[in-house]
């Protein structure tokens, strides 16, 4: 479809994630209090105790105090208003994040958290935010995702090393990136096309600080790049560019954060798969 639909039995909504992955997709939206998903269920990530797809929105039982949702690749994820997390659907890695590899198509509680102030999903792992600005992730960490120090999955969450000061986390598809309360970026995971911003084309399975970039108001990562939105309300994008990802009128990729063109009045930024929009101040897209 080459325009937008509305979606349909959907109002109030508050929030809104998308998953999937190169053959199925799913998406989750928090509209009045009640998490409500759709699309592809093999894995349970609809969240309603079958396996079986929806075309329209369905409610996820059993979710009380839900204040932000995440959705990864056959996964759903909700954060509480007590600081706890709850996942479902697919759990081959760990990525529910309750101490098991057993796919559950209901709510699960990921396992010791219980200051979470903010949940974030792609890939096959999610990392959350705590009170004390340390972060958690769990999942597949083959290329060091995690950012634990090692390649090892975690199927409950595991702490982020050296990792202080964190007031935002984004999860791409193999990696990972936070803002820090310096305005400065750490990434971590995978970086064989530059999307840690480093400098490098190295794994990284501990933080690394994305080059030369300061006044950073907001992280999106990708599939295979990042983006950050400065305090300037201008754009930097850095990785594979491939399909035009990062937006500097080339198709070469960079290792280092590059200025998106065009765009000098950002005020949200999202990067996905192969695509990168941006919301601008005066309401409209790019």
């Amino acid at each position: 479809i080459p325009i937008p639909l509305q979606i349909s039995q959907l109002s109030g909504v508050a929030q809104l994630d998308l998953g999937g992955n190169a053959t199925a997709g799913h998406g989750c939206a928090l509209a009045a209090g009640v998490v409500r998903c759709w699309g592809s269920n093999s894995s349970g990530q609809l969240g309603n105790g079958t396996n079986t797809g929806s075309f329209t929105p369905i409610s996820v039982p059993g979710l009380n105090g839900v204040v932000e949702i995440a959705a990864g690749s056959n996964v759903a994820c909700a954060r509480l208003n007590d600081g706890t997390v709850r996942c479902w659907g697919q759990n081959d890695y760990g990525q529910l994040g309750n101490g098991t590899t057993t796919h559950s198509n209901v709510p699960v509680a990921v396992s010791g958290l219980t200051s979470t102030v903010e949940i974030t999903a792609n890939g096959r792992h999610a990392c959350a935010r705590l009170s004390d600005q340390t972060v958690r992730c769990w999942g597949r960490n083959h290329h060091g995702q995690l950012g634990d120090g090692t390649t090892e999955q975690r199927t409950s969450p595991a702490v982020v090393s050296g990792l202080t000061g964190a007031v935002e986390v984004s999860a791409g598809y193999y990696h990972s990136c936070a803002r820090l309360s310096d305005s400065t970026l750490r990434c971590w995971g995978s970086n064989y096309v530059g999307q840690l911003g480093d400098g490098s084309e190295l794994d990284r399975i501990t933080p690394v600080a994305v080059s030369g970039l300061y006044g950073v108001a907001e992280i999106s990562a990708g599939f295979q790049h990042s983006c950050a939105r400065l305090s300037d309300a201008s754009l930097r994008c850095w990785g594979d560019n491939s399909y035009g990802t990062i937006g500097n009128g080339s198709f070469t990729s960079s290792v280092a954060p590059v200025m998106v063109a065009g765009i000098a009045d950002a005020a949200e930024i999202g990067a996905e798969d192969n695509h990168t929009c941006a919301r601008l101040n005066d309401g409209t897209v790019r």
